[in-house]
């Protein structure tokens, strides 16, 4: 099973989300994030925070939505806040979660903490089917 995760700068809670989907569901699907108008850089801030749980974000940068072919996904997860342009033929969910950018670490790690929790849920209903 493919996952994209999708946010809108591909800085903060995609690159989470893909953090945590690689490092827990290894063998159950393969994932990737991308941005609807992705940053420069992956936010510092997301980095630490994900490295204090033992997630590297190593090698991770921003990526468009049109540097990834959504119809090669199984499942696309939009926390972007804003609709996916069309056409997406690819099941999508959406997950309503603040962006932290701007934030203090305490709103990086709260964001990160639902993140881990969303993505375990999510990998306990993919391993289900």
């Amino acid at each position: 099973m493919r996952v994209l995760f999708v946010c809108f700068g591909n800085s903060c809670r995609s690159q989470m989300a893909e953090g945590y989907a690689k490092a827990l569901g290894s063998g159950v699907w393969e994932a990737e994030s991308a941005g609807l108008y992705p940053a420069k850089a992956v936010a510092p801030l997301t980095r630490a925070v994900m490295a204090e749980k033992g997630v590297s974000l190593e090698g991770h940068y921003p990526k468009g939505l049109e540097d990834v072919r959504t119809e090669d996904y199984d499942l696309i997860v939009n926390m972007s806040g804003f609709p996916l342009p069309e056409p997406i033929r690819t099941q999508v969910v959406v997950w309503e979660i603040p962006d932290p950018i701007g934030g203090s670490v305490e709103d990086y790690r709260r964001t990160r903490d639902e993140i881990e929790q969303r993505v375990k849920a999510l990998l306990d209903a993919v391993a289900l089917r």
